[in-house]
């Protein structure tokens, strides 16, 4: 018997146990921790499903073609998805204009079965994630949500699916490229970021298609975008040990006067509770050494924080144009610490590669921001940060970022996506015409700006 098919209905004694029911009194019992190996599991394999193996980045974030995902919510449990959107959203009326600006909940997790290669990976858990590209997709009336999965967030209600992973992944981010016609931003931010020696998540194509009780019907091209607190810390840095925090809210600013612990939302070490490296940052930026003895104050900033790599992501996210991160918006970024340093991780790339809302971007020179965000204002005040952040300005757009570079890779992820594209409407060359435009006046721009 398959797994899927016994979990819903727990019909024998032993998995009435797994299920936390008693078979003979059908009371509910604390379940019994039982090992996949233990039941005969058609699907489950050690590389496939199990803990016991590396992340396989190969099978789950390939460049190279557009992976099918099919996921079974049971009527009800789209229900109950559904009825959490109406409680929290439904009084602003889910419109972007209407809506608060941050969602302040965490939507509902439910099981589902998710699919792929022939393969099942049982109640999964699924929720929905984001803020305007939920709040969008709930005011438009449409399946296209953006979803967070976790393999192994009801193990502890069915033990069976005890550590399940999706090749090594705990938790995926399906990311809906919400107002983008070409579906590509996401991915091609992340994969620039990398490229030029930031941190930062991987990601792949995928169509995906949902059963929410009235049959399986495909729902459209998402990004697959790997989580931070899983894997992208783990894989990235040698020190896995270090704090990582995702900062929110006004603190994130690090503007004066903002400092809260609990808007740093600490991600790992929750336990230890310890935010001094997080705080001795947000000190230096407000220390009087900044001003009354430069040299020792970034001897003292180097100790804590990696300002080069900061300038790296600085240079990447001023030329590709990213409004929707800090400078802009007190979200979208993560801080490690790697080996006593915080290293910047940037995340959320979906309105880059466009000239921003809000305002727009921030401009390469920077000369517009303000004290609000020191993290920039006051690094790049100091002449040796700025000279070196233009160096890398330079060295990106010529390295990774002409135009012939670029529309040879929107014209092969083109080709990679126009069928599925096709399916789901929408403006998808006129999309990549504006990128290949938008890489071009950016390449003017940095010209204009170094010269």
């Amino acid at each position: 018997m398959r797994i899927k098919q016994f979990l819903g209905v727990c019909s024998l004694g032993l998995l009435l146990v797994a299920c936390g029911k008693d078979s003979d009194k059908g009371t509910e019992v604390e379940p019994d921790l039982i090992d996949a190996d233990e039941l005969e599991i058609p699907d489950w394999s050690e590389a496939t499903h199990s803990n016991d193996v590396d992340p396989d980045y190969e099978m789950v974030f390939p460049d190279d073609e557009v992976l099918r995902l099919d996921i079974t919510i049971s009527a009800e449990n789209w229900s109950a998805m559904q009825a959490d959107l109406d409680e929290n959203l439904g009084s602003t009326g889910g419109r972007p204009g209407n809506a608060v600006a941050d969602i302040d909940f965490t939507p509902v997790w439910v099981p589902c079965t998710f699919s792929f290669e022939g393969l099942d990976w049982y109640q999964v858990g699924i929720r929905y994630k984001g803020n305007s590209t939920l709040q969008n997709a709930y005011s438009s009336n449409t399946d296209k949500y953006p979803f967070k999965l976790d393999f192994d967030e009801f193990e502890d209600t069915y033990p069976v699916i005890k550590n399940q992973r999706f090749y090594g992944f705990k938790q995926l981010n399906l990311s809906n490229n919400y107002d983008d016609d070409s579906f590509m931003r996401e991915k091609v931010a992340a994969d620039l970021f990398r490229e030029f020696g930031v941190p930062a998540a991987h990601t792949s194509f995928c169509a995906v298609y949902l059963d929410r009780g009235n049959g399986s019907n495909f729902i459209g091209v998402y990004t697959i975008v790997e989580e931070v607190d899983d894997t992208v810390y783990d894989d990235q840095f040698p020190d896995n040990d270090g704090n990582l925090y995702k900062p929110d809210g006004d603190a994130a600013s690090f503007a004066y006067g903002t400092f809260d612990e609990e808007e740093m939302d600490l991600k790992t070490n929750e336990e230890e509770g310890d935010y001094s490296d997080v705080r001795a940052l947000y000190d230096l930026m407000h220390s009087a050494t900044r001003t009354s003895d430069e040299a020792a104050w970034k001897t003292s900033l180097e100790s804590v924080f990696d300002v080069d790599q900061y300038l790296k992501y600085l240079a990447v996210n001023t030329v590709i144009q990213n409004w929707d991160t800090y400078g802009v918006m007190t979200h979208n970024y993560f801080l490690y610490n790697d080996l006593g340093k915080l290293v910047w991780i940037p995340w959320d790339n979906n309105e880059s590669l466009q000239d921003g809302k809000m305002g727009g971007a921030i401009s390469l020179s920077m000369s517009e921001v303000s004290s609000q965000w020191p993290l920039i204002r006051y690094v790049i005040d100091v002449d040796d940060y700025e000279t070196q952040y233009q160096s890398y300005v330079s060295q990106f757009t010529d390295e990774n970022f002409t135009p012939a570079q670029m529309s040879s890779l929107f014209g092969s992820y083109e080709t990679l996506l126009s069928s599925y594209a096709a399916m789901e409407g929408g403006n998808f060359s006129g999309a990549i015409s504006t990128l290949n435009t938008h890489v071009q006046n950016r390449n003017d721009d940095v010209d204009d700006y170094l010269e």
